[in-house]
């Protein structure tokens, strides 16, 4: 198996082009694949559903349950994550478009970042972006203390399910013009069991499901409100299993490394 070509460090300037702002500060040059997607339209709106492991193999292996995504979505994106092929590390690379050694995470960690952000660029382009993830995780952490809107759903067993329920208040609120959405349980659940596991996969279910309901709900909106909203499906990299039969990541093998995303306009 081979990596992907694309780097995800070319995704932050990428979205940025589409919505017509200039890309943070140390992001990488974009490949113009979301940009190509969008043609001569300019995004008002961007929904960005995160959820956590989503392997490229997984995908390829397990077609039908990725089906709520795939044919939802007229971009399928492959791409290669960043060392270490960890969720802060990862996440930090989406969302400045550098490399770790340049963002500053380069382990699993979980400071508030000082580099220049996607976020940072959409403030000062005057958007509101806001960030939906539970508590204690990556995403809730890394990008704090910006002049933003956070909603920390508090950790549980059913945080994924609210954090789902208050992105899609958001979206039919239609004030943000950047939403992230973080969903991590089948991260979770894989690393507790492994990745093909039955709790697992159904986590798995989960997320696809949960995509379906946020794409119908940006879809509904950007039709009533005459707006064109980019929606993704984002991961952060792969799975694999160890030798002690569990789930885990971080190397540098395409399990871990080689991701899918899926991109749609909604008009």
């Amino acid at each position: 198996m081979e990596f992907n070509k694309i780097s995800l460090t070319a995704l932050c300037a990428d979205i940025c082009d589409c919505m017509g702002i200039e890309a943070p500060k140390a992001a990488e040059k974009s490949a113009g694949k979301l940009k190509r997607l969008c043609g001569d339209s300019t995004c008002d709106r961007v929904v960005m559903y995160n959820p956590d492991a989503q392997a490229q193999w997984l995908y390829k292996k397990y077609p039908e349950i990725f089906e709520k995504v795939s044919s939802r979505c007229a971009l399928e994106y492959p791409m290669s994550t960043v060392m270490p092929s960890v969720t802060p590390v990862c996440f930090a690379t989406m969302y400045t478009g550098a490399y770790p050694e340049v963002h500053g995470i380069c382990k699993y960690e979980k400071p508030v970042l000082t580099i220049d952000t996607i976020f940072d660029a959409l403030i000062r382009a005057g958007k509101k972006p806001v960030i939906v993830a539970s508590e204690g995780c990556s995403v809730a952490n890394i990008f704090l203390e910006r002049d933003m809107d956070y909603f920390i759903i508090p950790a549980g067993a059913d945080a994924d399910d609210k954090v789902v329920e208050k992105g899609l208040e958001l979206i039919k609120e239609d004030k943000y013009d950047f939403i992230v959405i973080y969903n991590g349980m089948y991260d979770s659940v894989m690393h507790a069991t492994y990745p093909e596991s039955e709790p697992a996969m159904e986590q798995l279910h989960n997320h696809t499901k949960a995509f379906e309901r946020i794409y119908s709900a940006a879809k509904a909106v950007a039709s009533t409100h005459d707006h064109t909203t980019l929606i993704g499906y984002a991961t952060d990299h792969g799975v694999h299993t160890n030798e002690n039969g569990r789930g885990t990541h971080g190397q540098n093998i395409p399990e871990d490394i080689n991701i899918t995303h899926f991109y749609d306009i909604c008009l």
